[in-house]
């Protein structure tokens, strides 16, 4: 494998898992990142996101890995320049390609004939490519292929998904930039999907749209079981046997969360609409979850009645276990609905960290699942975190005011919890 010089544009959870995996497979990485203070703490030998195993990869792979700010030394040398910066829906509801117009306007002041692809990871618009080529032609480089190289790596286990992925997608208009790109994953053990960018932009948007309608299925499943008496646990695992199906992500809970499922759904649809389709799929698998995320609320009132006053417990915070983040996380909207129905509510998580401002600034936070629980009303699973399959709810059925328990994930035994003592619900099971 012939080793290469890889500049890297933005250390997010992306820029950083491609560049530490990109010096895991024997290249050498410059990652660039505008925020003084995220490349500080790089240089500083730490890792200012939670991915497991992600800062022992940094650590093995320090001389072959460099943090910096300075656009010159990010670019000398560099053959291969990635754009991975965020594109956050705009107004509109379209992504915005801000970041991502700069990081290719700041490609011209790359040396003469050293940068030869710019492969895109970050999740953009199909036809973003065409634009970019434009853009590549009128700052003089024209002698520079693009590459859509869209990233399926899943917050937690983002390291395994890249270097075990179930496939590699080059999106190409230049053979030689795309071979290239493709040779860059020399080592890993991975069909390679090549066609044309505009397609390779679509996978990346209709695997997540797919991923989303999965679960807001599972979730109007659940919700007709509960109408009917069926048990949607064992409703779905037969289901899920089906090889034509599969079990993977059809199971109900809160609703789904984080910076891919919602924004690149959004995008889609807006996308669509661009176009004069409406996507009626789609919408219906986002307003599924949208009413999803606040069914927890109507649980609580069931068992509660007015929840003004009351002492609500959030067990789980994180958009899903096994990282921080908390981008469009189901606890942020709980936290919102639980608070202007004037409960109190509390809350523990191992890992996130919230934003300041509303509503995790009234959110009392507790260090350990038994302190959030002592004192409450009620409880809500928000995250299925493993300590909390491991907690003891026996003291914690004792130490509540009264043991109102909703398992928003299905997390629980719920023989068991009533056995305990709990006045225990779910999602889809009877």
């Amino acid at each position: 494998m012939a080793e290469r010089r890889i500049a890297v544009f933005g250390a997010g959870y992306i820029g950083l898992v491609t560049g530490a995996c990109l010096a895991e497979l024997g290249h050498h990485v410059t990652v660039r990142d505008i925020d003084p203070e995220r490349v500080r703490i790089l240089l500083a030998g730490d890792v200012p996101i939670h991915e497991p195993g992600l800062g022992d990869m940094i650590a093995r792979n320090k001389e072959r890995l460099t943090f910096t700010q300075d656009l010159d030394r990010t670019l000398t040398g560099a053959e291969i320049a990635y754009v991975c910066v965020d594109t956050p829906p705009s107004a509109s509801g379209d992504a915005d390609l801000t970041r991502v117009w700069a990081v290719i306007r700041s490609l011209a002041a790359a040396p003469d004939h050293e940068l030869r692809a710019v492969a895109m990871k970050s999740t953009v618009p199909v036809g973003t490519g065409a634009r970019a080529r434009v853009l590549l032609d009128e700052i003089g480089l024209s002698h520079v292929g693009y590459v859509s190289n869209p990233e399926f790596t899943a917050e937690g286990r983002a390291i395994t998904d890249f270097l075990a992925p179930d496939r590699i997608v080059i999106g190409q208009d230049d053979d030689t930039a795309g071979a290239l790109v493709a040779a860059l994953h020399t080592g890993i053990d991975a069909p390679v999907a090549t066609m044309d960018v505009k397609s390779a932009e679509m996978v990346k948007l209709a695997s997540n749209a797919l991923l989303a309608t999965k679960i807001s299925f599972a979730n109007e499943i659940a919700t007709l079981c509960e109408n009917t008496g069926a048990n949607v646990t064992e409703v779905l695992g037969a289901v899920g046997m089906d090889h034509r199906l599969g079990a993977h992500f059809l199971r109900p809970g809160i609703g789904w969360g984080g910076s891919c499922f919602p924004k690149d759904s959004e995008a889609l649809r807006q996308m669509a609409s661009n176009t004069g389709f409406h996507p009626q799929l789609l919408t219906a698998v986002i307003n599924v979850n949208n009413i999803q995320k606040r069914r927890a609320i109507q649980h609580l009132k069931d068992e509660l009645g007015d929840l003004a006053g009351r002492h609500v417990a959030l067990l789980g915070m994180a958009f899903k276990p096994g990282t921080d983040d908390m981008r469009e996380a189901p606890s942020t909207v709980l936290a919102g609905r639980l608070l202007a129905e004037g409960a109190h509510v509390r809350a523990w998580d191992p890992l996130a960290r919230p934003a300041a401002g509303e509503p995790w600034d009234s959110v009392t936070r507790f260090p350990t699942p038994l302190h959030a629980l002592a004192g409450a009303d009620a409880a809500v699973i928000v995250t299925e975190w493993p300590e909390l399959a491991e907690l003891d709810w026996t003291e914690a059925c004792t130490g509540m005011r009264t043991p109102i328990l909703f398992d928003g994930r299905n997390l629980l035994d719920p023989t068991r919890l009533r056995e305990i003592g709990f006045r225990y619900t779910s999602v889809g099971r009877p």
